[in-house]
């Protein structure tokens, strides 16, 4: 049996840390940019880069090709205009949101890691303020460096500076608006599953389902000489809620029947909707992690 004189102090070489704490901001700032990379693959596996870099490759392809066919023909205009490109390409920005959404959010709460986070000097709301930035950022980038490939051969290709400059400038804020809304939606949807297959079903299914039930009833609205009724059913899509926003307000096209613009009432609630709609999703997931983690 040991006694007191055995006792014995040992000096494991234990330093009190006197470095620079950074603090909350920078722990923010932190999270905002591990999941921006993360959105993207980098920091990762080279399989976890595949698809994100080869979506984006293929959401660059058209902008190059329509500059090669701009400065080979020697066209007036490019074929799509800069507001309209994010939803010409929306099957492909819609993967990458199904993609990257849950990437952000599904993983931290499959696995269990949100506790840690919250171990650091972050509140709950910084946690959604952060995944919220760092995927709308995303998805900015996602559309608008393909913009800027257009608006770089557009200028080569002598099509206007002052044209094409105000058109480009136009194509920046709908891509915008196109991000923060569905950086919303899609972060809702992915956090309140852990398992990042269901969150990327159930986006392409938000996505998509109304979107093409919005214009199935406008067509057939269209045809029984409603043509008023087709600017109003589109607000009750995603998709088609942004089609309507950039053809009212930034003079894009749409894909509505007779390519149909909303009056101006219409465009009022497209407006409207489409703030409640950015500040229900952010509401209901700052929620959704009062909880999420205990």
């Amino acid at each position: 049996m040991s006694t007191g004189t055995d006792a014995r102090i040992h000096d494991i070489g234990y330093r009190r840390y006197e470095g620079q704490r950074l603090g909350a901001m920078y722990a923010r700032r932190s999270l905002f940019v591990h999941s921006l990379r993360g959105a993207f693959g980098l920091g990762r596996s080279a399989r976890s880069k595949v698809l994100p870099i080869g979506l984006f490759v293929i959401m660059c392809a058209p902008a190059v090709v329509m500059v090669a066919v701009a400065m080979t023909v020697g066209m007036d205009e490019l074929p799509i205009d800069y507001t309209s490109y994010g939803l010409f390409m929306q099957p492909i920005f819609g993967l990458y949101l199904a993609l990257a959404a849950p990437q952000m959010v599904s993983l931290d709460l499959r696995y269990k890691t949100i506790p840690l986070y919250f171990s650091r000097p972050i509140e709950r709301a910084d946690y959604v303020i952060a995944k919220f930035a760092a995927l709308t950022a995303a998805l900015f980038l996602f559309i608008a460096l393909p913009l800027v490939i257009a608006y770089a051969g557009g200028l080569l290709a002598e099509l206007g500076f002052a044209d094409q400059t105000t058109a480009f400038g136009r194509g920046l804020v709908a891509t915008a608006v196109f991000a923060v809304l569905h950086a919303a939606i899609g972060l809702l949807i992915a956090s309140l599953t852990p398992r990042r297959g269901f969150g990327v079903a159930a986006i392409i299914a938000v996505l998509t389902i109304p979107y093409f039930a919005v214009l199935s009833v406008m067509v057939v609205a269209n045809e029984q000489g409603n043509p008023d009724a087709v600017g109003w059913l589109g607000l009750f899509s995603p998709g088609s809620l942004m089609e309507g926003f950039q053809a009212k307000f930034l003079g894009g096209e749409t894909e509505f029947p007779d390519n149909i613009v909303p009056s101006d009432a219409a465009g009022v609630a497209y407006l409207l909707v489409t703030a409640a709609l950015i500040a229900l999703c952010y509401v209901l997931l700052t929620r959704r992690y009062r909880k999420a983690g205990l």
